[in-house]
C-alpha cells in the first residue's frame, strides 16, 4: 500500500531502519537462519543407497568393520589385526560424522543434475578419507573399529557393498562394570549399564541384518591363537603369528588402564572372571540370555 511505502521510506531516511515483509521459510527468532534451513531441505537429501557404479564410485574394496558395543576389547582386537602384515587398523575414526552440504541450491542442482544427493556425496568422503589411510599404510585392507558405528549399520553396509563385519561380544555385565569404571565420575553403575545396553541392542540389531563372523572377547583372551586363526580365514588372510606379539610404542592405549603394559609387551591379558547370574543387572539380563551368557 501507498501509506506503508510512505512509512518505510521516512523510517530508512531518518532513522536507517527499513521494513520488509518476513517470508515464510524464514528462520525463527534467534534461530540461524542455516540451520532453519537446514531442517526444512527434503528428506530424500538425507537418503543413502549403495553406489551407482562401485567400480568407480569406490576407491577401498572389502572395508573390514568391528562392529562391538563400548568396553567390549574393541582396542585389543584392533591391535592384534593392526599387526597382520595385509591389515591396517588405526584409532577409531568416526568417518559417519562427516558430512557434506550444499552451499547454495546452485550446487544441489548441478549435484542432482550428476545424479548425487546429499548422502551420495558423503559416501565419496568418506570412502576418499579411508582410502588415503590405507594407501599411506601400505597395506591391502583397512579395518575400522569404531564403536559408534553400531548405529549406522545399515548405512556402512549400502556405502561399501562389499564391506565385512566382525561382530565383538562380551558379557553384558562385564561391559557395563567397564564403562562404569571409566569415567565413574560421569555416570553411575546404573546409568553405565543403561547406556551401554544402547550399544548392545545396536550391536545385535546388526548382528540380524548382516553377514559376519561373531567373535567373543572372553575367547580372544583365552586362546587368542584359535580366535585370530578363524578370524584370518573369515577375511580371507593368512595367519600372521606376529599378530600374537602386537605390542608396538605408538600402540593407541588411551582407557585401558593397566591394559598398557601388556598391549605393548605383546601379552594378552585373561579377561576379568564373568559375574555370576546374581550380580548381572536385571537391565541387562535380556541380553545376557541373547548373547549365552545366561541360561
Amino acid at each position: 500500500m501507498k501509506w506503508q511505502r510512505k512509512i518505510t521510506t521516512a523510517l530508512e531516511r531518518h532513522a536507517g531502519l527499513r521494513i520488509e515483509r518476513v517470508a515464510k521459510d524464514a528462520a525463527p527468532a534467534g534461530r540461524p537462519a542455516a540451520k532453519a534451513a537446514g531442517q526444512v531441505r527434503k528428506a530424500a537429501d538425507a537418503s543413502f543407497r549403495p553406489p551407482a557404479d562401485p567400480g568407480t564410485d569406490r576407491l577401498l574394496r572389502a572395508p573390514v568393520f568391528v562392529i562391538s558395543p563400548v568396553r567390549s576389547g574393541s582396542t585389543l582386537l584392533r591391535s592384534m589385526l593392526n599387526a597382520h602384515p595385509d591389515l591396517h587398523a588405526p584409532h577409531e575414526l568416526h568417518v559417519r560424522r562427516l558430512s557434506v552440504d550444499f552451499g547454495t541450491s546452485l550446487a544441489e542442482k548441478a549435484m542432482a543434475a550428476l545424479g548425487h544427493n546429499k548422502a551420495d556425496l558423503e559416501h565419496l568422503l568418506w570412502d576418499r578419507v579411508l582410502h588415503r589411510e590405507l594407501v599411506r599404510s601400505g597395506k591391502r585392507y583397512i579395518v575400522d573399529k569404531t564403536p559408534a558405528n553400531a548405529f549406522a549399520y545399515e548405512r556402512l553396509a549400502a556405502c561399501w557393498p562389499d564391506a565385512r563385519f566382525v561382530f565383538l561380544l562380551r558379557h553384558p555385565a562385564s561391559i557395563a562394570t567397564s564403562w562404569h569404571e571409566a569415567s565413574p565420575d560421569k555416570r553411575t553403575p546404573e546409568e553405565a549399564a543403561a547406556d551401554a545396553l544402547r550399544y548392545m541392542k545396536a550391536v545385535e540389531r546388526a548382528r540380524k541384518a548382516l553377514p559376519g563372523l561373531t567373535v567373543r572377547y572372553e575367547d580372544l583372551t583365552a586362546d587368542p591363537e584359535k580366535t585370530l586363526r578363524e578370524l584370518c580365514g573369515f577375511l580371507a588372510v593368512d595367519w600372521a603369528p606376529g599378530m600374537l606379539s602386537y605390542g608396538t610404542p605408538d600402540v593407541v592405549t588411551k582407557g585401558l588402564g593397566d591394559w598398557k603394559d601388556k598391549i605393548r609387551s605383546g601379552q594378552v591379558q585373561p579377561g576379568r572372571e564373568l559375574p555370576g547370574p546374581d550380580e548381572v543387572p536385571d537391565v541387562l539380563k535380556g541380553m545376557a540370555r541373547t548373547w549365552g551368557y545366561l541360561p
